[in-house]
């Protein structure tokens, strides 16, 4: 191994913050195993306890009517686009009681930027969700749905916050992050919240109490070190809030996008992406796993390069499945594949609070598990 690359790991996993040259470094080395190696030290130290854990939810996006232009989205329609919904609530209700049915115990509810809904009726919406599943956590709006929310009921951001915590509002996702870089979101995005007002709104709703997780979304036009710079806009944000509770990348999907003429990164970039991640953001408590775009396997190896969560069962799923990937877990899965490698697994809310009871449901379509997968399926070759 190179002499630089060791020094950084021996003392990142020593206990030292990983600064933004190092973390670059590291990002373009070929050293994966050490970073990998170094990554799941970390991840030990934090959580050593004998578990590790995942959550059962449902993605349901009330909307794929969106006037921000995303060259990376499959999923959005125009305004008046003929393919256009918002989904009735009578429908969106059913799935609720579909989802708790099959155990779960939360909806990750997102959707496009709607140009007429007025902040009255998400309030609505969140009011009927609370008044027919009370125990059910909505994880809902990302920062530039909540920013839109402001340009369109021309309110201030912490009071279109405290009126949909009122209402019913759980927790923040944090979709819509991409790159935190602004050359990044104006080469990709036109009419989306950039970088600074993203940020603001899960400082506002940190201040208010609120708990939200992070994401990232890479492999496009980024640069390493534009990488990097945000994951330091997180780790700034931590450092003075404290209310992220997880963070979760995952790579870009060009197939059906404007983007499609980028090559997908593979395995090897996700492995390596995430391991750095875990070092860098010390003051996340949790990384979460990204088995929906990187398929039960390398999933399931994420948990040896800083993960110490699968993520969610994920009953439903439509923006990433509209890009052309579609992998898809039962139950059974999500559980031996934590299982597999030596760990109890799990079930945990959006809070990493443990359930006392595991659910033994078996989820439409299931099909047998592999009680003999062995956990390097995959050649992971350096690009």
């Amino acid at each position: 191994m190179n002499h630089a690359i060791r020094e950084i790991l021996d003392d990142v996993v020593a206990g030292g913050r990983l600064s933004f040259p190092d973390a670059v470094r590291l990002l373009e080395s070929r050293e994966l195993a050490a970073i990998g190696r170094a990554a799941d030290a970390v991840t030990r130290r934090l959580h050593p306890e004998p578990y590790r854990t995942y959550n059962i939810d449902r993605n349901i996006n009330y909307t794929n009517v969106c006037t921000a232009v995303c060259d990376f989205c499959a999923f959005y329609r125009a305004p008046k686009h003929a393919e256009g919904y918002v989904l009735d609530r009578d429908v969106l209700l059913q799935k609720i009681e579909e989802t708790v049915a099959l155990g779960g115990d939360q909806i990750l509810m997102q959707g496009g930027l709607h140009p007429t809904l007025p902040l009255e009726w998400y309030e609505e919406l969140l009011q009927d969700i609370k008044r027919h599943f009370p125990p059910v956590n909505v994880h809902g709006f990302s920062p530039p749905e909540i920013h839109h929310f402001t340009k369109v009921s021309k309110r201030p951001l912490s009071e279109v916050l405290e009126r949909l915590a009122r209402a019913g509002l759980g927790s923040l996702p944090g979709g819509g992050g991409e790159i935190l870089v602004d050359r990044v979101r104006a080469a990709i995005t036109r009419g989306k919240v950039m970088t600074d007002d993203w940020l603001e709104v899960h400082r506002q709703w940190h201040r208010l109490g609120g708990r939200s997780t992070a994401t990232m979304m890479y492999g496009h036009v980024e640069t390493l070190a534009e990488r990097v710079e945000h994951l330091d806009r997180l780790r700034t944000l931590q450092d003075e809030t404290g209310g992220f509770t997880a963070f979760i990348c995952w790579s870009f999907q060009p197939d059906n996008t404007e983007m499609d003429d980028i090559p997908p990164a593979g395995p090897f970039e996700y492995l390596k992406t995430q391991a750095v991640a875990r070092l860098y953001l010390d003051n996340f408590p949790n990384i979460q796993s990204s088995w929906v775009t990187q398929g039960r396997d390398i999933g399931q190896l994420a948990l040896l390069f800083g993960a110490n969560d699968m993520g969610s069962l994920m009953i439903e799923e439509n923006v990433v499945s509209a890009a052309g990937t579609v992998h898809h877990l039962t139950l059974e899965e999500m559980r031996s594949a934590i299982s597999e490698l030596g760990w109890i697994p799990r079930r945990r809310n959006v809070f990493y609070e443990l359930f006392e009871d595991e659910p033994v449901v078996t989820l439409p379509g299931a099909s047998i598990a592999r009680p003999n997968f062995t956990p390097l399926p995959v050649a992971v070759t350096s690009p």
